[in-house]
């Protein structure tokens, strides 16, 4: 593919490569492609990862008769002809526009509609957007581990300077978000001085259930008092790059041997596709997100609702859950109109579709069988 190696995939699960993809040539892997009849569901990862994190639920999903698709999104793996350069213009990178891509690939693929829109992490307000924007394409969406509540209100209110709140703490803080922001973050994560592949274990691990300080709960408000209750991982020492401010965290030789839903093969996926691109088009996704522009594109559905059917899966241990406070509730109560199903599913942190596949798989058939 292109001179680069091929990823070592399930048996049933292929990969290749869609053109003219909103201006992308779009990897993507699919399994339960052999049967065009077959309802299509559409997966949508996040940060920091691929198409590949969907592995174990592709499968599950394809052997109860879906069609499913997974791509590496704009800016993440073997995905091209996207510009991630810091200093480029971030505008491709829009959540529209991320909506876009998704809705350019259902038809590039052939399709008109897909049964679902499932969506985890920064996935999530994508697959939101896409039910949000274009009900008549994607017919029900999944959210993972982050909720959504709702597009902004059309008037600007007074936000909180939570930049400035966090500093202004002994010891001052800072977001994870604002960090992702910085022109730095890209070369620490890259090149820390555990190296990538010892960044990104530790990364994976302290997120997930394995490591048990992961005992989230509910924040009062969105106050920097409360935020800094968070880990380490969520609200960062105001001097620490994100390896500095996990590394103390880092998984031991018998935790590392012990993890099943992330084996070294695994890891050396990730390793391998972010050594070659960076994850500066990933952390662009951030950078969106504080831009007065992106927000006023995305007040234009101020008020709308999420109106077809809708779920939410996250981790038991999944401070992501409870990051933004109220959004779980706000989600529930006004932002989606017909939520069918609400799991924490035990066992599980971030990454639960890794962690938990079998369990994320039967909710994901519950959900969609009705």
């Amino acid at each position: 593919m292109n001179g680069i190696e091929p990823i070592n995939l399930q048996e049933g699960i292929r990969s290749r490569l869609v053109q003219g993809v909103n201006g992308l040539t779009m990897h993507i892997l699919e399994a339960g492609y052999s049967d065009p009849s077959r309802p299509c569901v559409l997966l949508l990862h996040g940060f920091p990862e691929l198409a590949y994190s969907w592995r174990g639920v592709m499968k599950g999903l394809a052997e109860q008769g879906y069609h499913v698709v997974a791509p590496d999104q704009r800016g993440y793996g073997r995905t091209s002809n996207s510009t991630t350069e810091y200093g480029s213009d971030l505008r491709p990178f829009y959540r529209l526009n991320l909506v876009r891509d998704a809705l350019a690939l259902v038809y590039a693929i052939g399709r008109k509609s897909v049964c679902a829109v499932v969506g985890h992490d920064f996935g999530s307000p994508v697959a939101a957007y896409c039910a949000l924007v274009r009900p008549d394409v994607f017919r029900s969406v999944a959210l993972m581990s982050a909720p959504f509540d709702g597009p902004p209100p059309i008037s600007e209110t007074d936000e909180v300077d939570m930049a400035a709140g966090l500093a202004g703490l002994s010891p001052p803080k800072k977001h994870y978000q604002h960090y992702n922001c910085t022109p730095d973050a890209n070369a620490e994560m890259l090149e820390p001085e555990t190296g990538l592949s010892g960044f990104l274990r530790t990364y994976f691990h302290v997120k997930s259930a394995d490591w048990a300080s992961n005992k989230p709960f509910v924040l009062n408000g969105w106050t920097p008092d409360e935020l800094a209750r968070m880990p380490s991982y969520y609200i960062m020492g105001m001097d620490d790059s994100m390896p500095e401010a996990i590394r103390h965290h880092a998984p031991t030789r018998s935790e590392i041997d012990a993890c099943r839903w992330l084996t070294q093969n695994d890891l050396e996926v990730y390793v391998e596709e972010f050594g070659r691109t960076g994850f500066q088009g990933g952390l662009n996704w951030y950078r969106c997100s504080f831009l007065p522009d992106h927000q006023n594109e995305l007040r234009l559905f101020a008020g709308r609702t999420i109106d077809v059917p809708s779920c939410f899966i996250g981790g038991a241990n999944d401070w992501g859950v409870y990051q933004s406070p109220g959004a779980l509730e706000r989600m529930q109560r006004s932002a989606c109109t017909d939520m069918r199903l609400v799991e924490l599913v035990d066992g599980a942190g971030h990454w639960v579709q890794q962690e938990k596949t079998c369990e994320v798989v039967q909710l994901l058939i519950t959900f969609l069988k009705g």
